[in-house]
């Protein structure tokens, strides 16, 4: 059983932030433990959102709490009921909704003291930051994806390069049969490595955007491009030099599958591949024209391919 780093944390910073409270002898002490925990999370812009949206409602629920409990109605289960018909829209209002838990465990807390001075304010007060700040100061480490994510990286690369190529057999022998188990492959690797690239995006702070996810965006548009080029691959039904010549140019490009741009290449052959097919002869037969024109499509739809990965800018990767 793996024990990821949010795991550690929790367990380190709980107790950590438990000790500190109870150090400084406040009440209460193992609600700092609790907003430790809920203000963990997988990246540093979601655990600073959290914090954010707790330490707020917290501050919310202490104000509101004085005026019902202190101004309105006393300390009794009905203002509880009322106040939350209150507080809760407001938190919504001011979306901060994800603190509502913790702060209601504040407002018990002053329920609970059946009054609200100074220092029971101050005691709510030092339990928040201390379960927010031991968060905080536990989630600046995060682990580093990069090498998780240049796998991802390879491992699309290689199911592009046999897409490419089972396209590329399929366009030059008449009988070539491929089952596409690649393109599930390639749809599960896209959609986990958009998932690790956006989590180090959140991670770098200052820096919003990282090459990795613009790199898997760019593949499934080029991936969603291949889908719609197979119905018209299995269109065809005249494997000639057209379709063989296609062929060549698609084995061309499985061999040419990295992070490098080299569209603009490609470009130029296929837009040859293209004027060659203008200067020949018109298709004689139905089925002669109809497998012309969904290679012509097919052209297009790579033309299509080749100019997304044309307007991939390299950076870092």
């Amino acid at each position: 059983m793996r024990i990821g780093s949010r795991t550690i944390k929790t367990a380190l910073g709980t107790p950590l932030a438990i000790w500190m409270a109870q150090l400084l002898e406040l009440d209460n002490f193992a609600s700092a433990g609790i907003v430790t925990i809920l203000c963990i999370q997988v990246t540093r812009k979601r655990s600073l959102l959290s914090a954010w949206h707790r330490f707020a409602a917290c501050m919310l629920a202490i104000l509101y709490s004085f005026i019902f409990f202190e101004g309105l109605m006393g300390f009794t289960p009905l203002a509880i009921g009322v106040m939350l018909l209150v507080f809760i829209p407001t938190t919504v209002r001011l979306k901060i909704t994800p603190g509502i838990i913790t702060s209601s465990v504040i407002v018990l807390h002053l329920y609970t003291f059946g009054k609200i001075d100074f220092s029971i304010v101050w005691n709510e007060f030092l339990l928040i930051v201390i379960g927010i700040g031991i968060a905080l100061i536990l989630n600046i480490y995060m682990p580093n994806l990069e090498r998780s994510l240049e796998e991802y990286q390879m491992d699309v690369e290689d199911c592009f390069s046999s897409i490419l190529k089972e396209i590329s057999l399929y366009l030059k022998e008449e009988k070539y049969a491929w089952a596409g188990e690649e393109l599930t492959r390639t749809a599960e690797l896209l959609e986990e490595a958009k998932a690790l690239a956006y989590k180090q995006v959140e991670n770098r702070l200052l820096k919003p955007h990282h090459p990795y996810y613009h790199y898997f965006h760019m593949r499934t548009k080029q991936f969603e491009l291949l889908e719609q080029m197979l119905p018209l691959v299995t269109r065809i039904s005249q494997y000639d030099e057209y379709a063989s010549k296609i062929g060549d140019l698609f084995e061309d490009l499985s061999g040419a599958v990295h992070p490098g741009n080299t569209a603009v290449l490609y470009l130029r052959k296929l837009e040859e591949l293209r004027n060659y097919f203008k200067e020949e002869p018109l298709p004689e037969s139905r089925e002669e024209f109809e497998s012309r024109a969904s290679l012509y499509q097919l052209l297009n739809e790579l033309e299509d391919y080749l100019i997304i990965k044309r307007s991939f800018k390299r950076s870092d990767i």
